[in-house]
């Protein structure tokens, strides 16, 4: 039904309805009982035994599962603990993230009003706002929460903060009037008021037309209920890593064991060497290294203003394409500001945003004084008498009360020098007459100190300029021609061009003991003063954000629900719009399919007037062009597609609770420029993991290669279980989580974005490991068979050298893993934590070695100390004999 094109009449008809007398008790609660209660349903919630099960089905943890009977068999009871307290750990840490993300509809809810006063039996009633039904007549007034979408049948002066529903920076007028457009997008349904928006001014009657899940709050309640949340890159990567490492690790079990057979060793031994390189070639610290770069990379972004809500938020912004942000509050200042004043033929322009009450007027270029300045002077003042709102202070916080535009009137003023205490003290307000939002202008009639009486009413400029019969010109008053009319309307022009809203102020002096009866008696025979012109201005820092985005191949596009010309203007200051770039409204967007949008998607940098609905089209579009989106917002219309974009930022300040819920990163002064700070902390974060999986991995490789060689040339074990398994424990374990302490590279955020289907071995990664993994095994190998090959009772002495070998080369090559390219890249004290790691590592080696109680446990002798020569100098052989050659190739 398009409710917005039928008559108050036709909607009383169509609902069944007396527009007099309203709904009777008895058929209200029929329909409540047809109906249901009009309250947002909540899908069916999973139990909380059901959703920590769920946990377990992550393949990394079945990794780790079998890691644990792997290494329960081996009798490593402390190892098999603590792998089983690392998938608690991540099991509980993804309940709790699935708990918290059920509360999004919970606080969608907390925006319904909770009463509503309705008209039933002829007689106006409070009820509970879940009691509203199809039909109702309801009135509300300033400070009210609609509390059901709404036909209306009358209003005085209403004007509605729809802000979380259409994106608009300022309050929506409201009226009666049928509209003829069919297709009018949310922001545009003048007539119509919505469950969950605010009245800021005036008062209006309506017919409820929807309730619950039908309302456009219920819309938007279901699409964040049916959104699914995409596995993030990360999670894709670790579970492709761990797939690869399950079979390789059955694969070697099964070869090592069949070999050993075959060569006549004992087969509980093989089974035992078999299984402790299964465990090698699991690297069961990787997720929990993981979770701790994460979780580091999570405190630094506080520290930048962002909160991470999902840990692999952080690394998935980081190979985010495309950022869609919503345009107020996060490009903008969501303040309207006075930037431009035109009167008496002269231009001003005004410094300072927001509340900033410091601000310089400027003519040509240069500071004028505004004392000196008659015209400006006088239609600032009026623009200050002609206002209801206040400025106040809340702690350090200073707010408006009252209408943004109104305030924006009085924070001009007020950089002037004219408080609003001034004003009221000079100036005694005798009538007024409401803003209407079929006469768009507001009036009041005041006496000043002299006991002169004035007309001041300010309102749109096109409707001002109808109604003077006079302009303010030079310092005198002058008959309003054509040719006066044609200028002043220029300057509308101009400023519209300009995306600036538009405030025009005039006035007419009254005799003394004049009488007004009527709007319409006040509202004529004006005399034209000026116009200030209000922009929602840009966020200083985002230009510059928006440019390093573009530098790192990240493309940002602004979605609004605002105006087509104020995005427009908004995207070309900001840099977001580029000469070639296109423009697309909702109208537009709503009647492509997805597969046509999805062909014109990227050439779009704005999407201006869309709907909920619109947003997750657009995400989705951008998705299925294989780009990993990044979706800003912090209204309730935001908070679909913040939760089925790869990565959903909401804003802490600004932001509804309902968006906060949905998004995985949450930043804490609403600034765009705080994206591109998380950005390349999620590339940092993200280039660190690659780091230590190659570190891992390339340990692990030659853990088996040396295994593997050993038996292939019918040698005896070079390394006993228990030492493979120390060194997959300790030695890999500390050196790993301080790689994920590195400091970003210098050209991280000159890089492209990576393809979202690059795998974790991709970029010669999978070369790296392999090739760093076999020269580990060789030189380990060699200097087992050096020792080894000194006398046949030499075996554990040949042991103990090779695990020193093992392990020294490990710790010499986490240096090289800092790098994409070479070791002599990069200084190697530029990390003081993962000195401290391979020292502390060097130390437990020692004691292993060297502290009698510990020798019988790990099958280790003293090693004299020029074997130590030869072990350094083999184990430094993989690092530095082929830095920047074949074998660390890009």
């Amino acid at each position: 039904m398009q409710w917005h094109m039928l008559t108050s009449n036709d909607v009383a008809k169509e609902t069944n309805t007396n527009i007099a007398k309203g709904l009777t008790t008895d058929e209200a609660k029929k329909r409540l009982k047809r109906f249901g209660y009009n309250e947002l349903k909540e899908a069916k919630k999973q139990s909380a035994l059901r959703l920590f099960l769920g946990q377990f089905k992550d393949f990394m943890v079945l990794v780790l599962l079998i890691a644990t009977v792997i290494s329960g068999l081996l009798g490593e009871y402390v190892d098999a603990i603590a792998i089983i307290v690392i998938v608690i750990m991540n099991a509980f840490l993804g309940f709790f993230q699935e708990r918290r993300a059920e509360k999004s509809l919970e606080a969608l809810k907390q925006l319904s009003a909770p009463q509503a006063m309705v008209l039933r039996d002829g007689e106006w009633v409070k009820v509970r706002s879940q009691e509203l039904v199809v039909g109702d007549v309801v009135k509300f007034s300033s400070g009210d929460r609609i509390g059901a979408d709404v036909r209306l049948i009358d209003a005085k002066g209403l004007e509605i903060e729809e802000s979380a529903l259409t994106g608009e920076s300022v309050p929506t007028a409201k009226s009666a009037v049928p509209l003829a457009n069919e297709h009018a997008a949310i922001g545009d349904l003048h007539n119509m008021a919505f469950m969950g928006t605010l009245v800021t001014r005036g008062s209006g009657v309506g017919i409820v037309i929807a309730t619950g899940m039908k309302t456009a709050m219920g819309q938007i309640a279901n699409l964040l209920q049916e959104a699914d949340t995409v596995m993030t890159p990360l999670q894709r990567k670790l579970e492709q890593l761990g797939k690869i490492l399950i079979v390789v690790a059955l694969l070697l079990t099964v070869l090592v064991v069949g070999i050993g057979v075959i060569q006549g060793h004992d087969i509980y031994e093989m089974f035992l060497a078999g299984v402790s390189l299964a465990v090698a070639a699991i690297p069961e610290g990787l997720p929990a290294i993981v979770t701790i770069a994460l979780a580091l990379g999570v405190q630094r972004m506080i520290k930048k203003n962002a909160i991470v809500r999902k840990l692999p938020a952080v690394e998935t912004l980081g190979c985010a394409s495309v950022i869609c942000s919503d345009k107020t509050g996060t490009m903008t200042e969501n303040m309207m500001t006075v930037t431009h004043i035109w009167a008496s033929g002269r231009n001003w322009t005004v410094s300072g945003t927001g509340l900033e009450l410091a601000g310089q007027f400027y003519e040509n270029g240069r500071t004028i004084d505004t004392k000196k300045e008659t015209s400006l002077q006088q239609l600032l003042t009026f623009g200050a008498v002609c206002n209801n709102s206040q400025i106040k202070e809340k702690g350090k916080r200073r707010y408006i009360e009252g209408d943004p535009t109104e305030g924006a009137l009085l924070v001009a003023a007020m950089k002037a020098g004219l408080t609003k205490e001034r004003v009221e003290s000079e100036f005694i307000i005798e009538q007024e007459f409401p803003f209407d939002s079929e006469r768009k202008m507001m009036t009041v009639i005041v006496k000043d100190g002299a006991g002169r009486r004035f007309i001041v009413t300010k309102g749109a400029p096109d409707v001002l300029l109808q109604v003077s019969g006079h302009i303010w010109w030079n310092g005198r008053e002058q008959m309003m021609t054509m040719a006066w009319r044609k200028t002043v309307q220029d300057v509308i022009h101009t400023m519209a061009n300009q995306a600036l809203r538009t405030i025009a102020i005039a006035y007419r002096p009254l005799r003394a003991h004049e009488r007004i009866a009527s709007e319409k008696e006040a509202e004529k025979e004006l005399i034209f003063l000026g116009i200030q012109g209000m922009i929602d201005p840009p966020r200083p820092e985002v230009k510059k954000a928006v440019q390093q985005c573009k530098e790192a191949g990240i493309k940002t596009v602004m979605v609004t629900g605002d105006h087509v010309l104020t995005a427009k203007a908004i995207a070309r200051q900001l840099g977001v719009l580029p000469n070639s770039g296109k423009v697309m409204d909702g109208q537009t967007l709503a009647r492509l399919s997805i597969d046509e949008l999805e062909q014109v998607v990227d050439d779009i940098y704005v999407f201006a007037r869309v709907s909920p609905e619109h947003k997750l089209k657009i995400v989705k579009a951008f998705q299925r062009r294989g780009h990993i989106v990044a979706m800003t917002g912090d209204g309730v219309n935001d908070a679909p597609a913040i939760k089925a974009a790869d990565i959903g930022v909401a804003m802490g300040q600004s932001g509804t609770d309902v968006a906060k819920e949905a998004a995985s990163l949450i930043l804490l002064d609403d600034n765009f420029a705080t994206i591109q700070a998380a950005i390349q902390e999620g590339r940092n974060i993200y280039e660190n993991i690659r780091k230590f999986i190659r570190y891992l991995l390339a340990s692990n490789v030659g853990e088996i290669l040396v295994m593997l060689f050993a038996m292939l040339l019918a040698l005896p074990l070079p390394l006993v279980p228990i030492q493979i398994l120390w060194v997959n424990l300790v030695t890999d374990g500390l050196p790993a989580m301080a790689l994920g302490l590195d400091q970003a590279e210098e050209n991280v955020m000159k890089r492209k974005p990576r393809h979202p289907k690059e795998g974790v071995f991709a970029r010669g990664l999978g070369w790296k490991i392999v090739s760093r993994g076999f020269i580990i095994g060789i030189v380990t190998l060699a200097a087992f068979m050096t020792v080894y090959e000194r006398g046949e009772n030499n075996l554990v002495y040949a042991q103990t050298v090779a695990f020193a070998t093992l392990v020294m080369a490990q710790l010499i090559h986490v240096f090289d893993c800092r790098c994409e390219r070479s070791i002599f890249d990069r200084n190697p004290f530029g990390n003081l934590y993962l000195v401290g790691a391979v020292l502390l590592s060097v130390l437990l080696l020692l004691v292993v070695i060297y502290y009698p109680p510990l020798q019988g446990i790990f099958h280790t002798v003293p090693i004299i100390l020029l074997d130590w020569v030869l072990i350094v100098g083999l184990a430094a052989l993989p690092t530095f004999l082929f830095a920047g050659s074949f074998f660390t190739r890009k």
